[in-house]
């Protein structure tokens, strides 16, 4: 008897998402609660289990599909002694194990890597609880090479072990070889040596947020050409001016902080200067200018960096910014941000001016062509001409990262000095705003 697995609800406010990566494959036998996909939302990335155990019949989503709740993903043979019929191997005259496993995956079997090996290790032993990611042929491929599959790290999406891998490991003598990363995964997926030979060791999953945030970021590094741009702005007045207000944005509920101001500025700065305000549509060779200004903020979260997007910033004062910032800060590290609040940003933020150092690099995500960094602020000599003596002045860091395809170092140095003049002379948003 077959069992339909649908997917389930996975978060408040997520009636689905796209399927990227596949954790089981048809003939896999699947446990309860073992995760047989991955579903990436505007949130995260989240692992979907198995609510009952049995053999994969049928698969019925791919990767880069979009899965919606209750939309079956898996059909489940109840009998987990038999494999089912799709699954069998293909019997070719003088083939080994060996050259069937690799065809199966579309590999070539070289002489070398289709030698047999003797030896009588068992690949699945006794007592062991770790689910191993390798289809029954990976598995049968082992058991006849002598090989340990669990000692066969897998190059495979999400380290599934592919046959490759088993020949691989089998060559180099029992050690995984530090060799070229295959094409399929980040530059940065470097084969890493065992460190336990040097002393202990944890290994800790990494958590949904930081998955996505893995990916993300190894696109943006990998696909924008990204120059940073630095400058200091004098916030002495700037900061007498917040604390003078302050209180009326306590009496709404909220803080005037340093970055609901700077949000202000920048969303005033992006209608001067529109080329920030825009990303490029490279398939269409176009520039897509917004009209409408939304403002990411990242906000640091016990489970990684989110950043929730405050919509048409510009139409907002800085209260009500302060306000809408504060409610999302708070919905971000309790995870109950919606997907909505996650999406449509034009331009982000990041402030790291409470936690300290003197600078740093924000990373640009596509489809943005920007991003802000500020730094805390520290008193520093600053020579007054008219007194013709140094005044120390409370002076702030700020990093502007560009897309150089769109923005050119003239424009960012222009865009990045009106945003340190903006805040050291806030009448100029009245002005040229």
């Amino acid at each position: 008897m077959a069992t339909e697995i649908r997917l389930p609800e996975v978060g408040e406010g997520i009636d689905g998402g796209t399927v990227v990566a596949l954790l089981v494959a048809v003939g896999d036998r699947v446990e309860v609660d073992q995760p047989v996909l991955e579903l990436e939302t505007d949130k995260a990335v989240i692992e979907v289990p198995s609510s009952v155990a049995g053999l994969v019949e049928d698969v019925h989503v791919e990767v880069n599909q979009e899965a919606r709740v209750g939309q079956v993903i898996l059909t489940l043979a109840d009998d987990l002694g038999e494999v089912p019929a799709a699954q069998a191997d293909e019997v070719v005259p003088g083939e080994t194990t060996i050259e069937v496993a690799l065809r199966k995956e579309g590999a070539d079997p070289s002489p070398v890597a289709t030698q047999t090996r003797n030896g009588s290790l068992a690949a699945e032993v006794s007592g062991r609880q770790k689910l191993i990611p390798a289809a029954p042929s990976v598995r049968r491929l082992a058991r006849e090479m002598g090989v340990d599959i669990h000692e066969v790290a897998g190059s495979s999406i999400l380290d599934r072990i592919s046959a490759q891998d088993v020949v691989r490991y089998a060559d180099h003598g029992g050690v995984a070889p530090i060799g070229p990363v295959p094409a399929h995964l980040p530059a940065s997926a470097l084969r890493l040596p065992d460190f336990s030979r040097w002393g202990e060791t944890e290994r800790v999953p990494m958590s949904g947020i930081r998955k996505a945030m893995l990916q993300t970021m190894t696109t943006a590094w990998s696909n924008v050409p990204m120059v940073t741009h630095f400058d200091k702005a004098d916030i002495t007045s700037f900061e007498v001016f917040r604390k003078r207000h302050r209180s009326r944005a306590e009496a709404v509920g909220t803080k005037l902080t340093p970055t609901a101001m700077i949000i202000k500025i920048v969303a005033t700065a992006l209608k001067r200067f529109p080329e920030f305000n825009a990303s490029i549509d490279v398939a269409a060779d176009e520039v897509v200018y917004k009209r409408y200004v939304n403002i990411g903020v990242a906000v640091d979260t016990e489970h990684g960096l989110l950043v929730p997007v405050i919509k048409q910033a510009d139409k907002k004062n800085v209260i009500e910014l302060a306000l809408e910032l504060g409610g999302l800060a708070e919905r971000a590290r309790t995870r109950k941000l919606t997907p909505d609040e996650m999406q449509g940003g034009n331009f982000s933020v990041s402030n790291l001016g409470g936690i300290g150092g003197t600078g740093f690099t924000p990373i640009v995500t596509p489809p943005d062509v920007a991003i802000l960094g500020v730094s805390r602020g520290e008193f520093e000599p600053v020579y007054d001409q008219e007194a013709e003596e140094f005044t120390p002045r409370l002076v702030m860091p700020l990093s502007l990262s560009y897309d150089h395809r769109l923005i050119d170092g003239a424009g960012a140095a222009r865009f990045l000095r009106w945003i340190c003049q903006a805040i050291e002379e806030p009448f100029l948003m009245v002005l040229e705003g």
